[in-house]
């Protein structure tokens, strides 16, 4: 009897099973309405498709290679290891696949200013990449403490001519960022759109952004058996929001002997307020717009999280993963801070790429997994993006690790 096809379509509302739906303010509910209906349309719409995939191809630069780490297979001595480089999309990241499609979707609606809230920077920059190209008025909202993090990326979105907007509440990271966004779309929503950055939030945004993010995995899929002939063993993807991991899953849900792992930041170790590892210690819960993993206190407040990584940085996952956790189809993990920056080094040293601390997070699972894979096992890891702006990151962390090491001696 053949095995049931993994079904994670949401329904009307958004539910992803128990998970996702519409939690917000009723100012919010009408926007969110008007953006499901034109985003059901548009989904279908051949016109829309074609427009998105010139400019994924012309602009963006898709297809992005399918690279065999030739040298890191060597000295891991076990499965051959594929890396999928959307570090080699415009902008640097993954990021930019939404950003455009978004983007479109907000010019068909007549909307002339977009907003967007950012961690990492990356998704600020796409955003503020796709404005500039398209004449929109861009606001990005960002958190103090993910700004002096990634001052060059706020450098790169001012360049662009984005007004950057520091976010000094609670933590000042990625969460406090979107609180301010939503805010903000509540007083304009007549002629600003929200590009909400990952598979996060109310719906439509978690199928909106995993439908525009599975341009990955679609590719990968072809490349895979084109360039190898066979479909990978197994697939690897760091998960903040989860976006980037959903956008190389998701053309394979239906794969059942291709096994899938999402890594998750377990910062400086499962403790309260030192990681973001939502499947490790979390709890079902509301958080801006979704039901979903929330770390989160005994009396329902949020906690505080920690990773080297800002863009793994959140307290909540995107939904989808909470139902592919529960119908076992996806595995979640977590690494540390200090293995993240160690596989950053490791990559670099091996192939002359320096990776993303979020995709670093991936890079170091499947170091520190190699010996469960045989040589005729094919693995293929999601290099979300490039590591230019975490170079001063990894340099402080670097730093502090040895004033710990000398102060402890």
């Amino acid at each position: 009897m053949p095995k049931r096809s993994i079904n994670t379509r949401p329904d009307r509302r958004g539910h992803f099973g128990p998970y996702g739906g519409m939690y917000v303010p009723e100012t919010l509910m009408a926007p969110l309405e008007e953006l499901a209906r034109e985003y059901g349309r548009l989904r279908r719409d051949r016109e829309f498709r074609d427009e998105l995939k010139y400019y994924l191809r012309h602009y963006v630069g898709r297809p992005t290679p399918l690279y065999f780490a030739e040298r890191m297979t060597r000295e891991l001595g076990t499965a051959r290891i594929y890396l999928k480089r959307e570090d080699l999309c415009h902008t640097g990241a993954h990021k930019i696949n939404n950003a455009l499609g978004q983007a479109l979707l907000a010019r068909r609606m007549g909307k002339q200013r977009i907003i967007a809230e950012t961690g990492a920077g990356q998704h600020g920059v796409a955003t503020a990449t796709v404005a500039a190209m398209f004449g929109l008025e861009c606001v990005i909202y960002m958190g103090r403490v993910d700004m002096e993090r990634q001052a060059l990326n706020v450098f790169r979105m001012e360049s662009l001519g984005a007004e950057v907007v520091p976010v000094t509440a609670g933590q000042q990271t990625l969460k406090e960022a979107i609180s301010e966004a939503m805010r903000d779309w509540v007083t304009r929503v007549r002629d600003t759109h929200y590009v909400l950055g990952s598979v996060l939030g109310a719906h439509p945004y978690p199928l909106m952004v995993r439908d525009f993010q599975s341009v990955i995995g679609r590719e990968a899929r072809s490349q895979c058996r084109r360039i190898i002939g066979r479909l990978p063993s197994h697939l690897v993807a760091c998960v903040g929001g989860g976006s980037n991991a959903l956008g190389l899953f998701h053309p394979f849900l239906q794969d059942r002997r291709v096994r899938m792992t999402g890594v998750e930041a377990g910062g400086r170790g499962v403790r309260p307020g030192q990681h973001a590892a939502r499947f490790a210690t979390g709890r079902l819960g509301v958080l801006q717009g979704t039901r979903t993993f929330i770390l989160q206190d005994r009396h329902g407040q949020i906690a505080t999280t920690h990773s080297v990584s800002a863009g793994l940085d959140y307290a909540a996952v995107g939904p989808e993963h909470s139902l592919l956790r529960d119908l076992k189809r996806v595995e979640y993990t977590h690494v540390t801070d200090r293995e993240a920056v160690r596989a950053f080094e490791a990559l670099g040293q091996w192939e002359g790429i320096l990776p993303a601390l979020e995709p670093a997070h991936a890079i170091a699972y499947v170091i520190k997994k190699a010996a469960q894979w045989s040589k005729n096992d094919v693995v293929l890891i999601n290099l979300s993006g490039r590591g230019d702006k975490d170079v001063r990151e990894v340099a402080d962390w670097k730093q502090r690790e040895r004033k710990g090491r000398k102060g402890s001696s």
